[in-house]
């Protein structure tokens, strides 16, 4: 059941396709709906419950009979309860999170927050404990560096992996504008899944470039098996400044679904055909 969106936050053409991924083998979204009751019918293990479900979009409403309900309900921000306002630090009211600077000083300069509260920010293990440690740093150990939120490389594990560095489409657009972007894409198919037919023109891969900075890789994306693991090599690459031109100056290992992005030729604004025929 998706209340909304697919992967909220995350580039919803990536999105969309782990979704179209997911329904080809076997799994049924029920689309714009929530739940409003779940009624247990027989105890046991499993047992069946009834749910009850109602549209977002009007009166509608659906119901069905299940051995499981899993609820991925997010995180809350439990700020509200610690004193804060006792010494006048500022939280988003609606969600709890709290605003702070590029250094993560709050409102209050001599109290920081990091981690998941953090208005804005990600809500990732690795992101907090760098920031923790940078913070500890800045402060007692006469360094400067500060946290980088933006290049922060993350996988989503879905049944066909999907990982990203960098900014989505959308958020790209929204801060460079459409015509400064290069989109570079492809669909590849893995070696892995050739000799066995599974699949061609399934897995994808894209990166966003800003043309007015020498065609530097601001969003990187790829939909395919192990995308974790390659992901997390491309970010280093990001973080020393990649640009297309050292991508594509870069000799791929044959056959990796890795290489694909040393091999990217076809531009979204060409309009041309992205799929493949052979492996």
């Amino acid at each position: 059941m998706v209340r909304s969106v697919l992967l909220r936050g995350f580039d919803q053409e990536m999105a969309e396709r782990v979704g179209s991924y997911m329904e080809q083998h076997g799994v049924k979204f029920l689309r714009k709906f929530i739940p409003m009751m779940v009624q247990q019918l027989e105890k046991g293990s499993p047992g069946k419950l009834k749910v009850v479900a109602k549209s977002t979009e009007g009166p509608e409403t659906v119901e069905g009979v299940y051995n499981t309900v899993l609820l991925a309900i997010g995180r809350d921000s439990c700020t509200r309860k610690i004193g804060l306002e006792k010494i006048g630090v500022k939280i988003n009211e609606k969600n709890g999170k709290i605003p702070v600077n590029d250094m993560e000083q709050t409102n209050v300069p001599y109290v920081y927050a990091i981690g998941d509260i953090l208005e804005g920010k990600l809500e990732l293990t690795p992101v907090a404990i760098q920031a923790g440690k940078l913070l500890a740093r800045r402060l007692f150990g006469g360094r400067l560096e500060k946290c980088d939120y933006i290049n922060v490389p993350t996988t989503v594990f879905t049944p066909l992996e999907y990982g990203c560095c960098g900014l989505s489409e959308e958020k790209a657009i929204d801060v460079y504008k459409k015509e400064n972007l290069e989109i570079y894409h492809t669909l590849f198919w893995p070696l892995e899944w050739t000799v066995a037919g599974r699949d061609n023109n399934t897995c994808y891969a894209k990166i966003i470039c800003n043309k007015l900075d020498n065609n530097l890789v601001i969003g990187f994306h790829i939909l395919g098996p192990n995308a974790g693991e390659i992901t997390q090599g491309f970010a280093a690459a990001m973080k020393c400044g990649l640009t297309k031109q050292l991508l594509d100056n870069t000799i791929g290992i044959h056959p990796t679904c890795g290489e694909i992005f040393t091999t990217l030729e076809i531009t979204k604004s060409s309009g041309l055909d992205i799929s493949q025929k052979g492996c």
